[in-house]
């Protein structure tokens, strides 16, 4: 393909989107507790606040609504994508409690608001008949970029002594770059569909609605509870998280597109329905689990079926009016971060007094989750066999 028909197709612009992104949130989020505590003499304190400030405009992912009365959808993913990449060029400088802060304000605005156009842009311009194994290649595509991260990060930083100022400037410089190159490079792409700017729940999109909130408070029990069972209980070290973290990487990257493929052929309702079935075993397992190889093996298996969860996206996309999609996209996302705000905390006290009670609770989480998919309904099932 030559430079002028890559800049030609939509697909390409959703392709270099899913590669520029994790460049920059990458860098930025595997070196954000050394240089916190290192640089910026955090303690666990400010490191709380920190987080919360960073999950702040993921909540307000619906002010999205704002941004489109001002900007079209794509140029606002421009801005977004460049906002990413300034906030993690800036971080490097500022090793302060407030720089930091702010620079982390700045580049969390980027991620949440791109994520949001990011998603609203592939559910309007991918094929619903396609849109499972493509959203399937864009998750390897970010899988195998992140990979690639991870692996020069530690090669600047050991071979090449590399410092936090260094990498926070190459990482967001390239991000930036990659904005500016979609921004000149691709034609500006017209609506298929004038979307709405105004703000609004409707009552058809309530399955959506509440199995994105699920969605959200399960992800938060195995991104905040499942990784500290292994520090706290089997005593893992930071190589061996970073070489996890690895692991699950590679094999996103593998079995996304396979994922994909699962929902064209079988339908969103079935897909969902293997994914809360796997997640209802995996967490009664979890809250069972008294070796450290099957706590390991149980964090591997959750990443491999938390692929199956682009279904949800595909299943809106079929019941979306199509003028509703970019709308709806950024309150589903502040729907799925609301329990990022109140759930760590709170069962981080059900965790004093018992592990196994937060898994459990998880798998509760996914058994309503298994029981609301009864109310697909068969034309909104998506898959082959009707």
């Amino acid at each position: 393909m030559n430079i002028k028909a890559f800049f030609s197709t939509r697909e390409q612009l959703l392709y270099l989107f899913a590669a520029a992104v994790p460049i920059a949130f990458t860098a930025w989020n595997s070196l954000l507790n050394n240089f916190a505590i290192e640089s910026a003499q955090f303690d666990g304190e400010k490191i709380g606040l920190l987080q919360s400030i960073r999950e702040v405009p993921g909540l307000l992912a619906f002010s999205i609504v704002f941004v489109l009365l001002i900007f079209r959808q794509q140029n606002a993913a421009y801005l977004s994508l460049f906002l990413l990449g300034l906030g993690t060029l800036l971080t490097g400088f500022f090793p302060t409690t407030l720089g930091l802060y702010t620079t982390t304000l700045i580049m969390s605005v980027g991620f949440h608001y791109l994520e949001t156009l990011n998603n609203s842009l592939s559910l309007q311009w991918i094929d619903r008949k396609n849109a499972p194994s493509f959203l399937g290649k864009l998750s390897a595509i970010r899988s195998f970029i992140g990979l690639a991260t991870l692996g020069t990060l530690y090669v600047l930083m050991k071979f090449f002594d590399v410092g936090y100022i260094g990498i926070y400037l190459l990482s967001g410089g390239m991000t930036m770059f990659l904005a500016l190159v979609a921004w000149l490079g691709f034609e500006h792409f017209k609506d298929d569909v004038l979307q709405e700017t105004k703000l609004f729940m409707r009552k058809k999109y309530w399955l959506f609605y509440v199995l994105t909130f699920l969605a959200g408070a399960r992800r938060q029990i195995v991104v905040v509870f499942a990784g500290f069972l292994l520090v706290e209980k089997f005593h893992f070290t930071v190589e061996n998280m970073v070489l996890l973290l690895i692991t699950n990487t590679v094999l996103n990257m593998i079995f996304a597109p396979y994922a994909g493929k699962l929902i064209e052929r079988f339908g969103e309702k079935l897909s969902l329905r293997i994914e809360y079935l796997s997640i209802v075993l995996i967490f009664i397992l979890y809250g069972l689990v008294q070796s450290q190889t099957m706590a390991v093996s149980l964090y591997i298996l959750d990443n491999l079926f938390f692929t199956i969860a682009i279904a949800l996206k595909t299943y809106f996309q079929k019941i979306a009016d199509p003028k509703d999609i970019a709308i709806t996209s950024g309150v589903g996302f502040t729907i799925n971060h609301i329990a990022a705000v109140f759930l760590p905390f709170t069962l981080g006290i059900v965790w004093i007094y018992s592990h196994s009670a937060v898994f459990f609770i998880g798998a509760a989480i996914a058994v309503v989750s298994f029981v609301l998919t009864f109310f697909i309904a068969k034309k909104e099932q998506g898959c082959v066999y009707m």
